[in-house]
């Protein structure tokens, strides 16, 4: 194993160990049986994940001076509660069926509700119950968060930036459902939803974060970095995801092939193709995006206009610059070696994944 990668399965089994232990303490919370449903789905969501949004806070703290203490990874974790929390809303929005190979948490309940013969519509229960666990994620990430028990004053410090943090992530949702609503994009707009609902609080704020936790103030070079690294790291993750949502491989990405093509997701990748597109293959691409009953060969025909039109291969120069100047940005900064090593290797590894 590679030291990257060695540190990186550390820090998640940390991460893991601190999740499992809070989550634990729910358990009297949760005592009545038929809420076990809940604290089922809650597992299977909070069991997989890349963990890059705890990696971005726990190293803004060290590049900081923060010292390696138990506390952090408690912190660092409540952000994969935020982050299941979003995966289960973000899903009902899509009406995505899947998630990580699994069924996604609203079909899962509306599965429990048919199997039951109950009253009422099997697919409003699962929407609503859906919606309920993702805001008890929400409010367990908040939790977590409060009582991870890192110096108050650093919690104090560092509470501005965790509340915007979330208020980007909601406002960035809203954003989203308008791009699909309005039916037309932009590569700016894209990458306006993209850095509210993605890029920001996958990268950029985590950071932030863990920088403000450990120095108890934002200094004007935390900020340079948190936007020259953070945000361009960001947009080269959303990139990647856009990309993987079309020419991804199920076996990896736990979806269906071209399944952001079947949601109608108006990415910065689509964006891109109809700005190069022939009106004919504009037409063709405005008709078949947002079919829920896409098939295989629709998928193609689609992956074959955004290759033609050079918009993938626009995508992935686009990643290669946003990564090259993010890494120029994190040479400049005054952070601890240790830190610069590891940011290096996330930066890498948050825009060259397979799913």
């Amino acid at each position: 194993m590679t030291t990257d990668a060695a540190r990186m399965q550390d820090l998640r089994t940390h991460v893991e160990r601190a999740l499992g232990e809070f989550v634990e303490r729910q358990l009297p919370a949760l005592g009545d049986p038929d809420l076990e449903p809940l604290r089922t789905a809650a597992d299977e969501l909070l069991a997989g994940g890349k963990r890059l949004r705890p990696a971005f806070c726990y190293w803004g703290w060290r590049g900081a001076g923060g010292t390696d203490v138990p506390e952090i990874f408690t912190a660092a974790a409540s952000l994969e509660l935020l982050q299941a929390s979003a995966l289960v809303h973000d899903d009902v929005m899509d009406k995505s069926d899947l998630r990580r190979g699994m069924p996604a948490a609203h079909r899962r309940f509306q599965a429990m509700h048919e199997k039951a013969g109950w009253h009422g519509s099997g697919e409003q229960f699962g929407e609503g119950a859906a919606i309920l666990l993702g805001n008890l994620l929400l409010l367990w990430s908040g939790e977590m968060w409060r009582t991870s028990g890192l110096p108050r004053a650093s919690l104090e410090a560092a509470q501005p930036v965790h509340d915007h943090m979330r208020t980007e992530l909601m406002c960035g949702q809203y954003l989203d459902l308008l791009e699909q609503a309005h039916g037309e994009n932009t590569f700016e707009s894209a990458l306006r939803v993209a850095l509210f609902k993605s890029g920001k609080y996958s990268v950029e704020q985590p950071l932030r974060l863990g920088l403000v936790l450990a120095a108890q103030e934002l200094a004007p070079w935390m900020d340079e970095l948190c936007t020259g690294y953070g945000t361009r790291v960001g947009i080269a993750f959303q990139l990647r995801d856009d990309i993987l949502g079309v020419f991804g491989d199920p076996a990896q990405t736990g979806k269906p092939a071209g399944d952001d093509l079947r949601e109608g997701k108006r990415t910065m990748l689509v964006a891109r193709t109809l700005a190069a597109a022939s009106p004919g293959e504009a037409a063709t691409v405005r008709r078949m995006l947002g079919d829920p009953g896409l098939n295989a060969d629709g998928v193609a025909t689609l992956r074959r206009i955004i290759e033609g039109t050079g918009a993938l291969r626009e995508c992935e120069d686009l990643i290669g610059d946003y990564l090259g100047a993010a890494l120029t940005a994190l040479d400049q900064a005054p952070i601890t070696a240790e830190a610069r090593t590891a940011l290096t290797g996330l930066a890498i590894a948050a825009t060259s994944r397979k799913a």
